[in-house]
């Protein structure tokens, strides 16, 4: 699977370095693993609790959302930017269109699911969903470092 372009190392200058710190595909059985991976480099970076639960739970919920939805399967990439700590989670399932995007935001609706992507907004310090570059969607959330 080609890295989206959102995803690339971003060029010399004043652009902030980029660290990659985890790249790794997942499926159903293998969540548990990457969200104790995903746990260990956060706490390896100076991402403090709560803070750090917090951001694994919600990249938990959006891989979660990659397996449920979009065919079972993903790839993470986990990244430090600058004070950033960076996930983008990428499937390869039917993907959105620009329009749906923001209904998948809507918070507290009374259903009883759904809430994955409500939760991760509230959380991450940045969050966005694009469609992918042949298919499926790359959801970015990123938390700052202090």
């Amino acid at each position: 699977m080609l890295i989206p372009e959102s995803a690339r190392p971003q060029g010399a200058g004043d652009e902030p370095s980029v660290r990659y710190l985890l790249q790794r595909r997942f499926t159903a059985r293998l969540l548990p693993q990457v969200r104790l991976l995903v746990e260990e480099c956060a706490a390896r970076e100076g991402l403090a609790e709560p803070r750090r639960g917090e951001f694994v739970l919600a990249v938990d919920e959006v891989a979660g959302n990659a397996v449920e939805h979009a065919g079972g399967s993903g790839r993470l990439i986990l990244r430090r930017i600058g004070d950033e700590l960076e996930c983008l989670v990428i499937d390869s399932g039917p993907g959105f269109t620009e329009a749906v995007i923001p209904e998948l935001l809507p918070g507290l609706d009374g259903a009883p699911t759904g809430r994955g992507l409500w939760m991760a907004r509230l959380v991450a310090d940045r969050l966005t969903i694009a469609a992918g570059a042949a298919a499926g969607a790359v959801v970015t959330l990123a938390v700052r470092v202090h």
